[in-house]
């Protein structure tokens, strides 16, 4: 069972948040407790999206990356954010390398966003989940929040690994969501939660079941000194 603090009753209560989702849809099943409470109090920075999702379903291409961008802004919609999202648009499953300039260049943006956006805290997937993508945004995440220039705490999330995997210094657990709240936001993704793409990608039906609440867990935090 993890032990955590309320974010609400955290010194993190009153930080601007930045919410990283390596695929449409992460968004609401890893951070929509976060994002909508965040979002609620005014204090959502943002949400950046890593890949263009266009490799969920065979042939999929640039028209499926065009309607998973318009589900993720109708998601976002229902999760209460008024505010466009951002899109690296990285490969779908295919991330570039730590030491190619897409990397690099991908970092230096990152780190600009997060300047320019007064943001404090920053939510991530974990290092461990198993999607290569998951992995890649955590390592961007970590890379970005050094170069940012700014004093920036590092939390990271779940979406398919159990919350309570890795010990971390301090975990911080959100308010419950409005009942309803979080299947309504991810039944906007209906590439990915129903056939109405065709054959492909599909959120299981037991990940629907998701909980009112989320749990993060504190990475690091760069200090400007």
């Amino acid at each position: 069972m993890v032990i955590a603090q309320s974010l609400a009753k955290s010194r993190f209560a009153t930080a601007r948040w930045l919410v990283l989702a390596p695929h449409a849809d992460d968004e609401t099943l890893g951070a929509g407790a976060l994002v909508a409470e965040t979002a609620a109090a005014g204090r959502l920075a943002g949400i950046v999206y890593l890949t263009d999702g266009a490799a969920s379903h065979p042939g999929g291409g640039g028209r499926l990356a065009r309607l998973r961008r318009r589900e993720a802004g109708l998601a976002m919609r229902r999760l209460g954010v008024a505010a466009t999202p951002v899109f690296l648009g990285w490969p779908d499953a295919h991330p570039h390398r730590p030491d190619s300039a897409a990397w690099r260049s991908t970092v230096r943006a990152l780190a600009a966003l997060i300047r320019s956006r007064r943001v404090d805290a920053v939510a991530v997937t974990g290092a461990e989940e198993r999607h290569c993508d998951h992995a890649a945004f955590q390592a961007i995440a970590s890379a970005a929040v050094r170069a940012a220039r700014r004093s920036v705490a590092l939390f990271e999330y779940r979406v398919w690994s159990d919350p309570a995997l890795r010990h971390a210094r301090r975990t911080l657990r959100t308010c419950a969501m409005p009942p309803g709240m979080r299947r309504h936001a991810l039944m906007a993704h209906r590439s990915q939660t129903s056939a109405a793409f065709g054959p492909g990608f599909r959120v299981a039906r037991a990940a629907w079941r998701m909980p009112a609440t989320d749990v993060l867990h504190l990475n690091g935090a760069h200090h400007v000194h």
